[in-house]
């Protein structure tokens, strides 16, 4: 597809600006990652099925690849069906046209004979094109439960991996690394007392320091204990 010629995406769907490869710790996720960065840029294996529990970081990486291929100036999709379900195997249409798509949340449609049909048909479409496809679910291709036997098998045609969590000391490291890439200085102790107090998961913990900046600019106070207890009630 000429990626000069812009496609408009008749959807409404929520991407974080702030979800890009620059700003996710790959330890442990490296062959993801590095398969993620050339399916944006067009090259290696055009199919890639990634998996893990809530949390790892999954929806991450496919916005990430999303905003890496239009960096690239390449034409780009990203869709959680989870999102879109109600709108039916539909929302595809058309969408083999891009050089890069992204289906997030796949398990949501899975058991929907409509669906598995559609997807079906679109992975042909995407390799009739020769363009890339990365899906993620919260779990491996034979554990979702797929009802259409050619569906499994087209979610196992290209490089499937896991998407493991992160241990704490690297959550600590990547929570004060955004923290600071904000102008947010947190001291030892208030990252120890937020990571006694909130969830560890990756997400629940770039939500709380949204909230966290977001009260500190407008009170115009820096992050401290007794700040954050007022703003959280911890």
């Amino acid at each position: 597809m000429n990626s000069h010629i812009p496609f408009q995406i008749p959807l409404s769907v929520s991407l974080r600006d702030d979800a890009r490869f620059e700003n996710y710790d790959p330890q442990g996720n490296e062959l993801a990652c590095a398969t993620l960065k050339s399916a944006a840029r067009g090259e290696g294996e055009p199919f890639l099925y990634i998996w893990g529990d809530e949390g790892v970081g999954c929806t991450h990486l496919l916005q990430a690849s999303y905003y890496k291929a239009q960096d690239l100036k390449r034409s780009a999709a990203y869709l959680p069906l989870d999102e879109l379900e109600l709108m039916g195997p539909a929302v595809l249409a058309g969408m083999e046209r891009l050089d890069l798509v992204c289906l997030d949340n796949v398990q949501a449609v899975i058991g929907d004979a409509k669906w598995e049909e559609g997807l079906f048909h679109f992975f042909n479409r995407m390799r009739q094109e020769n363009h890339h496809l990365v899906m993620a679910a919260v779990g491996a291709p034979k554990q979702l439960g797929v009802k259409l036997p050619d569906l499994e098998s087209r979610l196992n045609w290209g490089i499937t991996c896991q998407i493991h969590s992160l241990a704490d000391e690297y959550r600590r490291d990547v929570f004060v690394k955004r923290a600071a890439a904000r102008g947010i200085e947190l001291t030892d102790d208030v990252v120890k007392f937020l990571f006694s107090h909130s969830s560890h998961e990756m997400r629940d913990l770039f939500d709380l320091l949204d909230k966290l900046d977001q009260a500190s600019l407008s009170a115009k106070r820096k992050v401290t204990i007794p700040f954050v207890k007022e703003v959280t009630g911890m």
